[in-house]
């Protein structure tokens, strides 16, 4: 596996242009008994070995030196058992600590170093007419083609991507990783693309399946998601198969992530996130939900973007978000690109999900293109959704079986 990392080709592109090698000053100085020089580590491949570039980002310059000591961190603790994240960890640290697999946490540090430069192109994006553009080398893009275009580069770089593909181009793009002890990834660029330019948060959602599918398979084979928060602050929000809880962390002035949340539990709290409330025009059963929210006077905190409505719930610790289908107005919500990630994050933050029958989790992604309803929030919430809108509630059943 690591041979085969290793092999892999260079990738260049303004992404690569500022994290892609290392100096001979930088190897010389770090070779500690704790980091071994670049050139030797099993975790970087050569071609990222020589050289260095330099960049501006964040009103700061920085050699990429540094992206390449965060990956030289994770390659140079070699431990098989998991060990308690604290916060206050670095996102290298909690890695290191959450997982033995390398290859993922390779992986997850290179798509925070993607949300990174996302959330500053969103930031600094020019908005006017009908379009919000940034520059990606000597292009002028509209946002959402360039945080696709970053993210791909992203997994390219990383040499542990064998497939991915996009909201925006949902073929998928062989990324030259391997299939053995490598990964798939779905993402959506920047959803709420539309409402950059009222200046109002957006955010990226991406979830990692083992392997080198992505359909014929179901949310809960997720090894790892995530999404990263473009707003007062941006934040990088993920969790781990194998490791209780869902993650926040915060971008730092210096660059870094830090670990600043831990959601082990979502409770009941009366806070909700009614999407597609058209529906509720010839849907009975959700206007009679949506009544009922406002009549048990439920604080309502709704942005129109998911992103931050579904984070609200990680964050508070409470609530419900709602998108449901009817006759007339069809579900848009991506299972691939959105709402398998989403649902990742919700249930390992304690809390529960649903299409109205069944958890999202389960749910078979047939093709890049299924779309559903869908309900996240706490386990009285999701019951509720769920009877309001059949007459009954799986999770009421699942619930009561384990008493």
């Amino acid at each position: 596996m690591e041979a085969a990392v290793g092999a892999a080709a260079p990738v260049s592109g303004p992404f690569s242009s500022s994290i892609s090698s290392a100096s001979h000053s930088f190897t010389a100085s770090h070779s500690t008994a704790h980091a071994a020089p670049l050139r030797s580590s099993r975790f970087l491949p050569r071609s990222v070995s020589s050289g260095i570039k330099r960049s501006a980002f964040l009103g700061q310059r920085h050699d990429s030196a540094r992206f390449v000591q965060k990956l030289q961190i994770l390659s140079s603790t070699d431990k098989t058992i998991q060990t308690k994240a604290e916060l206050g960890d670095s996102l290298e640290e909690f890695l290191t600590k959450a997982t033995p697999d390398k290859n993922l946490a390779r992986l997850m540090v290179c798509m925070g170093e993607a949300l990174r430069t996302i959330s500053v192109k969103v930031k600094t994006a020019s908005c006017g007419g009908t379009a919000c553009v940034n520059t990606f080398g000597d292009e002028q893009l509209a946002v959402d083609l360039l945080a696709d275009k970053l993210l791909f580069e992203a997994l390219k770089y990383s040499h542990v991507c064998k497939y991915a593909c996009s909201e925006e181009d949902p073929e998928l793009k062989d990324m030259g990783g391997p299939v053995q002890g490598g990964f798939s990834v779905a993402f959506d660029p920047l959803d709420g693309s539309s409402i950059v330019d009222t200046n109002f948060t957006v955010g990226t959602i991406f979830g990692v399946w083992p392997g080198d599918k992505l359909t014929a398979v179901t949310g809960r084979d997720q090894i790892s998601a995530a999404m990263g928060i473009y707003g007062p602050r941006t934040t990088y929000v993920l969790a781990l198969k194998d490791y209780p809880g869902t993650h926040e962390f915060l971008l730092l002035d210096d660059g870094k992530w830090q670990h600043v949340k831990e959601t082990t539990e979502i409770g009941e709290g009366k806070l909700f996130s009614p999407g597609n409330l058209r529906a509720t025009f010839d849907n009975p059963e959700y206007e009679k939900l949506i009544n009922y929210y406002v009549g048990e006077k439920y604080t309502l905190r709704y942005t129109g973007g998911m992103v931050p409505d579904v984070n609200q719930i990680i964050v508070k610790e409470k609530g419900i978000f709602t998108n449901v289908s009817s006759p007339s107005t069809k579900a848009k919500l991506r299972l691939l690109f959105e709402v398998a990630p989403l649902g990742l994050l919700i249930e390992k933050a304690g809390g529960f999900s649903s299409d109205g029958r069944q958890s999202v989790l389960d749910k078979v992604i047939n093709s890049t293109d299924d779309r559903t309803q869908v309900a996240y929030g706490s386990k009285n919430e999701i019951i509720r959704f769920e009877e309001t809108l059949y007459g009954n509630s799986r999770l009421a059943r699942v619930v009561a079986a384990a008493v």
